[in-house]
């Protein structure tokens, strides 16, 4: 019998509702710390990521439903079969991880962390001065999921919101303008907050490195939510210690873990967090990606358009103008 291996941490109601779109199949259902060589060999279709040098032993793989939205590993060369048609969960993790974006930007801007560490010592004092999102410039590279949804929380707050995207597109109505890449380096200068919802690929790897930080506006708070490689720790270690950015917000980094010994542990104004902010944290979540996974499972069988295809070629979704 055809084998589909799911690795999403489903529930009861999500198993029922994956296997009334592949009938045919035989479910097998295992957490990404159990999966085996024999879980993969067989398996037609996998829903979830498993881990990527396991990918070239599925021989008979068709199609792989990842349930992250990065997806840069596994269109790397050799690791899927040139007709494996592979997809992302894109569309899942813009609610939670724009929050968090949220979260930490007004943590900085009002000065809350160091009011966390006076709590800390039982110190009474005022930190002074602190700044308002409204009438700010927030600067967005990469406008997926995860950017637009930061883009409109911004703008709803009153912040004027540029952003930096790879494929011309239309603009939404919360931003003001909408570039391609070849515009950062103008762009950078203009903005208090500059978010990258960047992919990792070799296009992006070292993206804001320290001369592009250095065009950046001074004070100006820097947030990556995409991935490490996009911002090289020492280059980011000089600007917030030269105090030549205002603070930075990490939820990636280009080593993780994050070693103990690293002294980025210890920089002014950077909040960093375990590459959390996405993962299955928020109920939201999982019922998105069961659902995005239930319908192209569907579309697949079906032989019709998948949501969130990857191109092998680009590493990026296929792009619908």
């Amino acid at each position: 019998m055809k084998k589909i291996l799911v690795t999403i941490p489903v529930r009861e109601k999500d198993r029922k509702f994956l296997e009334e779109k592949g009938k045919e199949f035989q479910f097998c259902y295992r957490t990404k710390e159990e999966i085996t060589v024999s879980d993969v060999v067989d398996a037609e279709i996998i829903l979830g990521n498993i881990p990527v040098e396991l990918v070239p032993k599925a021989k008979k793989l068709k199609f792989l439903q990842l349930d992250s939205a990065g997806s840069t590993e596994y269109t790397a060369s050799g690791v899927l079969m040139p007709d494996t048609k592979l997809a992302n969960a894109t569309g899942a993790y813009g609610l939670a991880i724009s929050e968090y974006m949220l979260a930490g930007v007004l943590m900085l801007r009002k000065k809350l962390h160091l009011y966390q560490k006076n709590m800390e010592q039982h110190l009474w004092k005022d930190e002074g001065e602190v700044l308002s999102i409204r009438d700010s410039v927030t600067l967005v590279v990469g406008l997926g999921d995860i950017g637009s949804q930061f883009a409109e929380k911004m703008h709803a707050l009153g912040s004027e919101v540029i952003g930096v995207r790879k494929h011309k597109a239309a603009r939404p109505d919360y931003i003001k303008e909408v570039c391609q890449q070849e515009d950062l380096d103008r762009l950078l200068p203009k903005a208090d907050i500059v978010a990258c919802c960047m992919p990792g690929t070799g296009e992006t790897a070292g993206m804001f490195d320290l001369e592009r930080m250095k065009k950046m506006k001074p004070g100006a708070i820097l947030i990556n939510v995409g991935r490490g490689s996009l911002i090289p720790g020492e280059a980011l270690k000089k600007m917030l210690v030269e105090g030549h950015l205002g603070g930075a917000i990490l939820d990636v980094t280009e080593e993780e873990p994050l070693p103990a010994d690293s002294p980025l542990w210890d920089l002014p104004n950077l909040l960093i967090t375990p590459h959390v902010s996405g993962n299955y944290h928020m109920r939201q979540i999982l019922d998105t990606v069961v659902k995005i996974a239930g319908e192209n499972l569907e579309a697949f069988l079906d032989g019709k358009e998948l949501v969130n295809e990857v191109d092998l070629c680009t590493g990026y979704r296929k792009f619908k103008a």
